[in-house]
């Protein structure tokens, strides 16, 4: 299955988790202390607060929120590296999570000729021995 990590609907995520899981909507409205039309209203939200995301990430045993790194991953802007800037008290996140869905997308573009390996390396900031390793292991044909 190849997931758009472009537009987010995270409504839809859950409701397919849900469906995949099997969990029935009284253990959901008990998780939540919440009525079935209220669970309703979050299949159909676009986003949810984050409280409520890391309780449905505990529940369906599936971390929602990685779906928004690879977007980042995917589509953010590369950070301009500033000697000035000032040292952060947040924690530093040093290495970047591909999924596999992440690197088919990623070996698709290129081989549709949409960007060149040295394009997927500058644009998605991968070093290039991990790209060549991915372009190795996932090639099928």
């Amino acid at each position: 299955m190849n997931m758009n990590f472009k537009e987010i609907h995270i409504g839809n995520f859950i409701t397919q988790k849900v469906t995949e899981n099997g969990i029935e909507m009284s253990r959901i409205c008990n998780f939540f202390n919440s009525s079935e039309v209220e669970v309703l209203k979050m299949y159909q939200a676009q986003s949810l607060e984050t409280e409520l995301l890391l309780r449905w990430s505990k529940l369906l045993k599936y971390d929602f929120f990685r779906i928004y790194s690879q977007h980042l991953i995917l589509y953010s802007p590369p950070s301009a590296k500033s000697e000035t800037a000032e040292p952060s008290s947040l924690p530093v996140f040093r290495k970047n999570i591909y999924t596999k869905e992440i690197i088919e997308f990623i070996l698709e573009e290129i081989d549709e000729g949409k960007i060149t390996k040295n394009e997927a390396v500058d644009k998605y900031r991968i070093p290039k021995t991990t790209l060549y390793k991915w372009i190795e292991k996932y090639k099928t044909g």
